[in-house]
């Protein structure tokens, strides 16, 4: 072989042995890059796999919070239908309580002057009559006597509600015991015997002190023949409004029941009536009424001065007023007591 031939398989030799080096450092580097992508696979396989020990985990709580779940849902429902049955009863057994006192307004309302009543032997007369309950501790209560004249009386029996309703129908029997069955005829006198007949009752009330309950009362004997009203007064007081004034007659200051003192008679006061006069007998309910923007009292100056502001009005009119003016008022405050207002024109 020539020195020429030589030369040209050298040149050969050294090109691949180029060829293999190039060749060599590729593989190299895809071995490098296959050794980098086999690490990150087994690095992700290893944390799916640490993800997948979490995941189990995971289950394994939620399958116990699911039977946790379970069991309250289960008692929860239990308690549901437990609830669901008091309600029925607490509901049963406050209609059962409304049908009762329902059937206590009934009766209560058949011991009250009836409209018809009122209407034969009263001239022209109005009545805001608003128990705070369904049954009230206020009243009126009407009369013809044996003399001729009408008695009308209006009270504030102790308490409200249930209590003072059957208050008012022990204050009405005993009214009625002094007018029917004693054939009493002056107010002061009517009052007096029912103070009496109320404290007997009342003696044997269990309490310590017996027979403290009773009334606040205004009656009222109208002789429309002679055109003047007889009255007595206890605690509450008699307003009579003649041309736009309204004069007060004080009560006695002492209830139609056991007085804080020694027992008196209750004073037997008179008026001459004129044409137009306006009576009013009314309970402490209107002016202890709680409203306003400051959530007050209404007081009674307020609604003296609204009853002389209306009193030319018919009565009708002026009842309608009282109450929007009332209502206004009380807002969207709870009733505190009964309200009794009863008005006659002479």
């Amino acid at each position: 072989m020539t020195t020429e031939e030589l030369q040209i398989e050298k040149n050969k030799l050294e090109e691949l042995k180029i060829e293999f080096e190039q060749k060599n450092k590729q593989m190299w580097a895809m071995s490098e890059a296959v050794y980098k992508e086999k690490k990150r696979i087994e690095e992700q396989l290893k944390q799916m796999l640490s993800h997948k020990e979490e995941l189990e985990i995971q289950k394994k709580e939620n399958e116990e919070k699911v039977k946790m779940l379970w069991v309250q849902s289960t008692a929860i429902h239990k308690e549901k239908e437990r609830i669901n049955k008091l309600k029925e009863e607490v509901e049963e057994k406050h209609q059962e309580i409304l049908d009762s006192v329902n059937y206590a307004k009934r009766i209560q309302s058949s011991l009250l002057a009836n409209q018809h009543f009122l209407n034969n032997n009263l001239p022209e007369h109005f009545i805001l009559f608003q128990p705070k309950d369904i049954v009230s501790g206020d009243f009126y209560w009407a009369s013809k006597l044996s003399n001729g004249y009408f008695a009308i009386v209006v009270a504030d029996s102790t308490g409200h509600g249930v209590p003072g309703a059957i208050m008012s129908i022990l204050n009405i029997s005993c009214l009625s015991e002094a007018v029917n069955a004693q054939q009493l005829l002056l107010p002061s006198q009517i009052l007096d015997y029912t103070r009496q007949r109320i404290m007997e009752h009342m003696a044997n009330d269990g309490s310590a002190e017996g027979g403290k309950d009773g009334m606040d009362a205004v009656i009222c004997n109208f002789d429309f023949n002679e055109n003047k009203v007889q009255f007595a007064a206890a605690n509450n007081p008699l307003w009579l409004i003649r041309n736009n004034e309204l004069i007060e007659f004080k009560p006695d200051k002492m209830p139609v029941g056991k007085p804080m003192g020694d027992v008196k008679p209750f004073a037997l006061q008179e008026i001459q009536l004129q044409k137009d006069d306006l009576i009013i007998m009314l309970t402490d309910g209107f002016a202890d009424q709680f409203g306003g923007e400051k959530g007050k009292k209404f007081m009674y100056k307020p609604l003296k001065e609204l009853l002389i502001s209306i009193n030319d009005l018919p009565l009708l009119e002026i009842k309608n007023q009282l109450v929007k003016t009332l209502e206004i008022w009380k807002g969207d405050v709870e009733q505190v007591d009964d309200i009794l207002i009863f008005g006659v024109r002479i």
